[in-house]
């Protein structure tokens, strides 16, 4: 009898045991990949914006959706305020920035860049009407609208340091500073081409581009320092989406020649 007593004990341990390893199986085969973050600031046309339907889209958000399918990661996308995306990456909030972040000496210093995407340039837009100022020396004493935390925003106070520039106003994002351009509160707006270009086809008549590009620089996806690896595997899908044809498509889907 007691012996029998000591089997079945035995057999209800290793039972437990099967049943651990079963469980602890289950666990392993449930885990889920890592969703990584992406911020993103959705005022930005064609790079990033809303649809009428409210929905996320642009040249960045279908781009690093094909380059984190190439890589086989899993994104989704935060918005926020442009000049909070880099202290969102430093802080750990998000993952990537998307939202045609240019690609600066001074940026280096805190995040990881991929490779650059695209070439893009800073542009002197005034209104339609105005007739004095045709090149960006003619800024000289004039106001000018930017994008807090924007390399115009940069630029723009280069050129005031410079006495090139009268006052500037900086606004949260390019389209108030459009609207402020339009109504008559600003001479004119620094931002970069391609999104002065969207906004003027949106409005014939009423904003025109000067022809000099005032800065030219790049677009890069940013990582944190720490995100060589990521930064490495989104490097490596852009090359081959741009060898495969994908860039050029969804190129041609938000641009064309002005």
């Amino acid at each position: 009898m007691q012996l029998r007593h000591k089997f079945t004990l035995l057999a209800a341990l290793a039972g437990s045991v099967l049943l651990a390893g079963l469980w602890s199986g289950c666990g392993k085969s449930e885990t889920k990949a890592r969703i990584y973050v992406v911020g993103t600031e959705a005022e930005f046309p064609p790079f990033e914006f809303k649809t009428d339907k409210g929905e996320l889209t642009g040249f960045d958000i279908d781009l690093i959706k094909a380059a984190a399918a190439k890589a086989g990661i899993e994104i989704r996308f935060q918005e926020m305020a442009f000049d909070g995306l880099i202290p969102a990456l430093q802080s750990g909030q998000i993952d990537v920035i998307a939202s045609a972040l240019s690609i600066t000496d001074d940026r280096k210093k805190n995040v990881t860049f991929s490779d650059p995407y695209i070439e893009a340039g800073l542009s002197v837009a005034v209104a339609e009407s105005n007739t004095s100022i045709k090149t960006s020396a003619d800024l000289v004493g004039k106001s000018v609208a930017v994008q807090q935390g924007s390399t115009g925003a940069e630029a723009a106070e280069k050129l005031k340091a410079e006495g090139k520039i009268g006052e500037v106003r900086q606004f949260t994002n390019v389209v108030l500073c459009m609207m402020e351009l339009t109504k008559g509160g600003v001479d004119a707006v620094i931002n970069d081409r391609p999104t002065s270009a969207v906004y003027i086809s949106k409005q014939p008549g009423k904003i025109k581009l000067l022809p000099e590009t005032l800065v030219s620089d790049a677009y890069g996806f940013a990582f944190s320092l720490k995100a060589g690896e990521l930064a490495a595997k989104i490097n490596k899908a852009l090359a081959e989406l741009k060898a495969d044809g994908t860039y050029a498509t969804i190129e041609q889907k938000y641009f064309t020649k002005e």
